[in-house]
Order: structure tokens, then sequence, then C-alpha cells
């Protein structure tokens, strides 16, 4: 046999209803969900006697519904970031193409007086044939699209049917679905019988618009039958297709998302309606909503659970909507599909901006011809023009209801062409209420924003001036200064970072042109397993047998798999604030940056601390602060002592929907200036066996290498360089270090001692050495000198750099290794979690302690983690020894199990194994985080440049006297 002709036609859908919106009513409906027998093949050809009422399924196993095959035992998922995973000859397929056979039962409830029936899909990977009691109805395309087939002269009443459903993993739909994701397969979205009662409605739009100069509400809904719209709180009572302006409406907004309760009723059926009253405008270059200049701090999601794949539970959607709101997000891009309908219902309740994305993306032509120039591009080649058309035209129709929907995207990396701009012309006349997005469409021919990725932060403040460079056609150069800007995606969050987030945003409030950007991504996506020993992780590509694969790209998420905010998410908490609080000795500024709302649900408490232990606390009054001003109130702080910090923090008065009252949303903090701890000094240096010893230092005679601290062994003593690489150095980036880093050899570093110099009368050991690296001749010269008091020894360290150096270092500092047992770690300085140069908005000053194992960020690719910044005092505890280390003024500390050499060996968590030691790093500073993975490296400001370095620490032995 041979495949199926419609797995290449260009757009194989066949016998589905038009499409239309998502409606909750009173009509009847039976869920299709559970258990069905289900048969595995590894090709299309088979014949279609499964179909048949009688078919015996003795020998088929069971699946549930929705689900993905690979996640059940048949096959294997699969990642790629843009390359098909099969010969680029569209529209054919390989003759090896994944099946999956469905089939259950079901029975008409008794009780239904229903007219028609319908049956809906909302969503199969990739296509699916579909048979009632062995009549064909037709054929599903478009993955993440709804698909409706009227199945009321084939239904039976009063006897069970046999619904039965061919599902096929490759068809020519897939070139236009390579969107950066796990290849996954099935019926993976709801399944339902819909009972449609004599005069029900067919489609219905809510037109729902806010004019912002009188306060009144424009409301009008059109149906295809008669209808009355009734909104009890506000006393509507009119008929579907008439209009009513409203005086006094509250008005939509993703700060306020305020939906008014009614319903939409005809002879057949009545529709919850949830309606938001907002109007979304471009005025001025300025994206606006509700008359207002609105600013997008945005995120991309994907539907992804760490279990289940693309099969996503209400309640992971929640979740979804409450990470991002109570980290100060407040939009999202659903990329590069439409979400589940209920996803968009619960960003309408809670409130998100939303760019709902169509099911479009042939990225897969890129790694051929980057421009899309190749023969069979579906952005250019009109035998794909009606398909394109038809997957916008399902997005906009399902869809068109939901207030937070702000902006329509054609698609995402698809190229340029004319069918993008048969989508974007069918989609303007349809709804011209909402802006066009697409982002490889920089002339703006077809879209009414101007959208980018991965620009840099210059690059950024070029656009928000409107000075980036001209297109060549100075009408469309004209059209296009006219317009928003929106950065669809940057800062990409893979391993750890990112970092510049900060700097990103301050660009953003600067410039009214600029609508926002969207971070990728908010989830890492990988899918939970185990070793063979029954340990967990999370896989990525290559995990899973892959003959073609991205690996650990699928984990770029600002969350890890499990749904915990990773360290970038926290920062990315305190770069979105929507307030800032700018704090002085004796005054607070509090900068209100919500477009639309005041500060009043908002509570205000001073806390005044010295070395962790709380001096006062009082909660402020601040008058409501308006949207986009600031306000400057005196602080009433006294008599506050050295080194004390003043944090003012911002939270939630009482509850809201997506969080408890005393919510912190903003913070701010100063410090009083303390001076600088002294050098521990005036012990004689000590000859004994093999060692020189000073204070609690013993050193080794011949190599001046640090070997113990009184009674407790230190091994591995010396000056280090290298760091475990991290995804944004690493050769697929945009700015790659790696190569030349260990082409250079830092990680192999040698060091030499040149020279051990005693001063016994000064009590003091200078020991002088040479820091180099195989196979090169750049190299630093390190000079280490030691003083010490009876308990407390203090080293010096200064580093020369040696050669034309020609890339930043990875770290510079020091790295030794302790006894295993100091496994509490209790830091004064930056905290609680890990910070790096460009990454430490969402550190503050205080005092803090967690474990060893606490210290570690368990990023899916094992990378340098777990740094805590301006530490000026370390305390390293357990077993009954301590030992605390004190920066001048302070250093970066990186405490762990495990070797830096072993987390870079490492390509997942369970390699990871301790040692028995436990390592100290204190670093004169490290290298920036950037976003290189897929964007900028880090800023010149956050390179650690291999220039001289000059810093000291004092170790101490606590309770010697």
């Amino acid at each position: 046999m041979t495949s199926p002709a419609y797995l290449t036609d260009f757009l194989p859908r066949r016998g589905t209803l038009p499409a239309r919106s998502w409606a909750r009513s009173d009509a009847p409906e039976l869920s299709l969900n559970g258990e069905w027998a289900f048969r595995y093949a590894e090709r299309a050809d088979l014949p279609d006697d499964f179909a048949s009422a009688d078919f015996d399924t003795a020998g088929w196993g069971t699946i549930p519904v929705p689900a993905h095959w690979q996640l059940n035992g048949h096959g294997a998922p699969a990642y790629t970031n843009r390359r098909y995973p099969f010969p680029v000859d569209p529209p054919h397929i390989p003759d090896e193409n994944p099946t999956g056979d469905y089939r259950r039962t079901f029975a008409v409830p008794a009780d239904w007086a229903v007219e028609r029936m319908l049956l809906r899909f909302d969503g199969i990977d990739s296509v699916g044939r579909v048979w009632l009691n062995g009549m064909k109805l037709g054929v599903t395309s478009g993955s993440r699209l709804a698909s409706e087939f009227d199945i009321t002269d084939v239904v039976r009443r009063g006897e069970e049917n046999v619904l039965a459903v061919r599902v096929h993993q490759w068809s020519s739909a897939t070139y236009l679905e390579d969107q950066d994701m796990w290849w996954l397969s099935g019926i993976f979205r709801d399944v339902t019988l819909l009972g449609r009662p004599a005069g029900a409605i067919g489609d219905h739009w809510v037109h729902a618009d806010y004019d912002h100069r009188s306060g009144e509400g424009i409301l009008r809904v059109e149906t295809d039958v008669p209808a009355r719209v009734t909104l009890p709180a506000l006393g509507v009572d009119i008929a579907a297709g008439e209009e009513l302006r409203i005086p006094g409406v509250r008005p939509w907004s993703a700060e306020d998302p305020w939906l008014y309760d009614g319903e939409l009723a005809s002879d057949g059926e009545r529709i919850r309606l949830r309606v938001g009253f907002r109007t979304v405008s471009i005025a001025e270059s300025e994206f606006r909503v509700n008359g207002v200049r609105t600013l997008m701090r945005g995120v991309n999601r994907h539907d992804i659970d760490t279990d289940t794949g693309r099969v996503v539970s209400e309640e992971r959607m929640r979740h979804d909507i409450l990470l991002m709101k109570q980290h100060n997000i407040n939009a999202v891009r659903t990329s590069h599909y439409p979400p589940q309908a209920r996803f968009l219902e619960l960003c309408d309740e809670l409130g998100l901006w939303v760019i709902d994305e169509c099911d479009l993306e042939t990225h897969g032509f890129y790694p051929i011809d980057w421009f899309h120039e190749l023969a069979g591009n579906p952005a250019k080649d009109p035998r794909w023009r009606e398909a394109l058309v038809d997957r916008m035209q399902r997005l906009v129709e399902r869809d068109k209801n939901s207030p937070s929907v702000v902006m329509w995207s054609l698609g995402n990396e698809c190229g340029t062409g004319e069918n993008l701009g048969a989508m974007a012309q069918w989609a303007r006349d349809r709804d011209p209420s909402r802006p066009l997005h697409y982002e490889r469409d920089w002339s703006t021919e077809y879209v009414d924003v101007y959208s980018r990725m991965y620009t840099t932060q210059a690059e950024l403040e070029v656009i928000g001036r409107g000075e980036e460079e001209p297109w060549p056609d100075a009408d469309l150069d004209r059209e296009r200064r006219a317009k928003p800007f929106v950065l669809c995606e940057y800062a990409h969050s893979m391993g750890n970072g990112p970092g510049g987030l900060a700097e990103y945003q301050e660009v953003f409030e600067k410039h009214p042109r600029l609508a926002g950007g969207f971070v990728w991504e908010l989830y890492d996506h990988g899918l939970r397993t185990q070793t063979e020993d029954g340990r967990e992780f999370f896989g990525y590509g290559g995990d899973f047998g892959e003959e073609l694969h991205d690996a650990n790209f699928v984990a770029d998420g600002l969350a890890f798999s499990d749904g915990t905010p990773a360290p970038g998410l926290l920062e990315l908490k305190a770069v979105y604030a929507p307030v800032v609080l700018h704090v002085s000795a004796d005054s607070l500024t509090v900068t209100n940056r919500y477009d639309h709302g005041d500060t009043a649900h908002l509570a205000f408490t001073v806390r005044v601390e010295l070395d962790g232990v709380e001096l006062s606390s009082e909660r402020i009054q601040i008058a409501p602060v308006g949207p986009r001003r600031s306000v400057s109130v005196p602080l009433a702080v006294a008599d506050l002592p050295e080194g004390a910090v003043i944090t003012v923090s911002a939270a939630l008065a009482a509850d809201a929907a997506w969080a408890p009252a005393g919510h912190e949303l903003a913070w701010g903090q100063f410090e009083q200036p303390r001076a600088s701890a002294p050098y521990a000094q005036g012990a004689p240096v000590v000859r004994t066996d093999g060692e020189l010893v000073v204070g609690p230092a013993r050193l080794d005679a011949r190599s001046g290498r640090l070997v113990g601290l009184g009674d407790l062994p230190v091994s591995g003593f010396g000056p280090d360089v290298w760091r475990a690489v991290i995804d944004n150095d690493r050769p697929f980036s945009w700015a790659p270090k790696e190569q030349r880093w260990r082409q250079i050899g830092l990680d192999h570093a040698h060091v030499r001692t040149d020279d051990v110099a005693v001063s016994e009368a000064d009590g003091e050991i200078v020991v002088t050495g040479h820091l180099g690296f195989p196979g090169s001749d750049l190299a630093y010269r390190v000079e280490q000198r030691w003083t010490a008091s009876a308990d407390a020894a203090t080293l010096r360290i200064v580093a020369e750099p040696i050669g034309a150096w020609d890339i930043e270092l990875p770290r510079f500092g020091l790295r030794l290794a302790l006894p295993g047992e100091l496994e509490h770690v209790e830091w004064d300085g930056y905290g609680p979690g890990e910070a790096y140069s460009d990454s430490r908005s969402a550190v503050r000053l205080g005092r803090w302690s967690a474990s060893v194992d606490e210290l570690q960020t368990p990023y899916a690719f094992p990378q340098e983690n777990g740094n805590r910044a301006g530490v000026r005092r370390v305390l390293l505890t357990g077993g009954g020894a301590a030992l605390e280390v004190t920066g001048h003024p302070a250093v970066d500390a990186t405490v762990r199990p495990w070797t830096t050499e072993a987390l870079d060996a490492a390509a997942h968590p369970t390699d990871l194994v301790r040692d028995g030691l436990t390592w100290l790093n204190l670093d004169a500073g490290q290298n920036g985080l950037g976003s290189a993975s897929c964007g900028p490296a880090a800023l010149p400001s956050a390179r650690l440049l291999p220039g001289r370095f000059d810093y000291a620490v004092t170790f101490r032995l606590p309770g010697r006297d």
C-alpha cells in the first residue's frame, strides 16, 4: 500500500465545519476523554478496516486521551530547534511515518433534546482522519487548532457509537509546525461531543470597546440567530446586533482585569458572557490600551508539562499564569501557536496582555536558506496560501471574544512572502480592532508593529529613538517609523542567565515607541526521566535516542521543568517591578510604573537591620501615586548605626486573585556606610616541620601553598580562573568563548612558585609565582602576601597579566578544599540567591544561611552556578568545625560539594557526586552572563577583563583566642 494522499495535500483538512468562537453554554456536551483502545505502527500505509463498527480490537492496548503516544510507551520524544527531522522536500514526508489508531465507543445521553450534534477535537498532532460508525467524517489538520465535524446524520441515538481516529506523526502540515519544541504526537487536547438544540447560537462576537475620553463602554454582540444580551451589573438588556453606549464602565486592563458577567440567550441556548471593555490603538508610534501608552513586560510561553508534554491541565495553566503574575510579568506571547481556549479565559480573569500567535513556523527552512528563498517555502509558494490563511482564520474566530488578546501574530520564523500578506489582509478585514504582529516582516508591509528578536540593548535604544537604519523603500520606512516596536523575543534564558535584563528594561521604560518585550521563555522543556538506577532528572534532546537533536537548547526557561522558579525568573521579577523604590538615609522616592492604575493597593513597610538583627520595622502610609508618576516622602529613621540596612518593601495590602496579601512586588535598600574590616597582623612567622605558620595559617614551606588553618586541613589551594562553562559561553552561542578559553588552557592552569620570602620580624610571608596555561604564553604573575593575628590570617592577592590577552576571563580568584563536614553556610552580603555582575537585581543585602546542597542551582545541563555576590563575611560550620572568611571589602563566594572540573564534565545533575570535600571559591570577580546562547554577550561593563587584580580575604577560626 501507499500512504494516503491527504498526507501530502497542501491543506489536508477536509470535512470540518467553519471555525467559530469558543463558548461556554447550557447546551449539553459530553467529554470523550479517557481510556481509548490504541494500536501503534511505524508506517502510515495501513488498511482502514479498523474503523468498521465490528472490528475486533483484541491485542490492542489502551492509551489515555488526551496524551502523546511517545510519553505512553510508543516511540520516543525527539527535540530539534529548527531542523525538520526528515528530508526537506515539501510537501512530501517519509514512508517511516509513526501512526496511531484510536477507538472508543460512546452513547448519546437519553435526555439530550438536540437538533444537531457536533464532534470537536481541540488538538491532534499532526493530522487525524476520523470515522464514526464506519463512516468517514474527514481529516483534521492544524495541530493546535480546533476542528469540528457535524455528525448529526451519522450518530446513532439509543445505540452504541464507534469513534475511530487514525493519527499520523508526519504530514505536509508538519512543514508549518516546526516550533522549537519536542516532536510529540497524538490526540493531545480534549475531544467533546456537543449537542446543538434547535435555535442554538452558531457563532457570536462580543464587541466591547472603551471610550477613555467619556468613560463609556460601547457594546455590540453579533450572532447568527436572534438573541438577547444581558449584563445585570450594568442594567443591560438589549437585542443582539444592537449597539449601546454605557456610561461609567470600569475598563478592563491587565492591571485591573474587570469582567462583567452576563448572558447571551437565544431560543435554544444560553451562553455565558464575561465582558471586558477595552480598546487597543496605535497613535503617535505608541501602543495604547484605553488611550494610554502601555508597556508589555512579557514572556514567551509554550504549552509544556514535564510529565505529559503539551497535554496541559487547567491546574498547570493556572499555575503558569499565577507564576507570571507573581513575578511581575504582565504579558504573554503564545509561542508559537494558540493555547487551549481555557488559558485565554484565565488570562481574561487574572489579567495578562496576550499576543495570540498562529499555529505556524517553518524554521526548518533556515538551515537550508536563511532567507527562505528555497522553492516551496510556505510563506512564498502560492500552493500553501490556503493553508496559511485557514490557520489564521481559525485562530481569530476561536479567540476573538477574549479581552486579554490585544494583538494577533501571524506566526513565527517563516521568512517573508505574499502568503503572510494574505493572512494579514484576512485578519485585518475580519478584526480591525487588534493590531497585527509578525517578527520577520521587518519592513512592516503587512503588519502594524515593528518587531525584532534578540537585539542588543544598544540597538533597542536606537529603535526607541526612531533612528534605526532606513528601509530601502522610503514609503515603507516612513510607515514603519510611525509604528510601535515589540521585541518579541529577547534575553534567551538558557542555563545560567540571562544577564543584562535591567539594562533592557531601562531602555523600554525610556522610549514611548517601545511597546515592550517578551523574554524567551517561561519554562525549560525537560521531560521527567530516570537513570538506570532510578534517580530522576529532566531529559533534553539526545536523552531519548534521537538520531537528530539539538541537545539542551530546549532547556531555556526562566523556570525549571517542574515549574520551580530559576534564578532568571527572580531576576526578571525585580527588573519588571511595577514600582521602583529609591531609598536614602532619610527619604523614599516611589516611582509608579503602572500604565493604568495607582498604588492604592500596595502597603509599604520600612525595616532596619544590622548584621541580621532587626532594629525596627513599621508600616508607613503613602498616598496613592498615579500611573507613571513619582513621589518622595521623608523616612524617620533615627540614629542609623554604621552598616545598618534600610529595606523598604511594597506588597499587596489585600488578597488579589493571583496572590495573597503581603506578596511582595518590589523593594529598595540603603546601607549606612561602614569601614572595611582591618587586615589581621602582628603575629610572628613560625617555622615548623616543612611548614610556615602565621597565626592559624599553615603554609607549605617550599611551595607557599596553604595546607591548613589551625587543625582544619586545606587542599587544592591556589589561584583559579576557570568556571564550568555556561550555555552562553558554548560554541553554538552568538559570542562563543569556550573554544578560546580551552585553547589558551584556562581549564588546565599550572601554578609555579618562584619565591617564598619570609619576614619573621614583620610577621609576613610573600609568595610570588606564575599562573600559566599549557601551550600558551599568556599568564599571570601572582603575589600572595600573608599576615596574621593570633586567631586570623589575611591573604592579599595581587595579580598582573602577562602577554597580549584577547578575551575576558571566566573568573579570577582563589579556590580551596575543606573537610566535607562543613555543610552549613552563613554569609553577610547579597542573597538569598545567586548573582553575577549583570544579574543581581533580585538579591539584597542581609545575613543569609543555607546548606551547601541548597546553594547549588540544578540547571538541566550542569554549569557554573551558585555564586553569592558582594560577600563581606562567610561562615562555614559542621562536624564541630568552623571557618570564617572576611572580604576586604567583599568577594564573590561559591561553595560546592564537588570540583569545578566535575561540574564542567557533567551532562545532567545526576552525574554530580559528592567527593567528600567542601570546595570554596573566593573571587575578585566572574565574567557576566549575557544571553549569547541566542542573543548578545554580556555588556562591556559586566565583562571580567584580564587586567590587574588586587584584593584580600581574612581567614579566622571562630572560638580561638
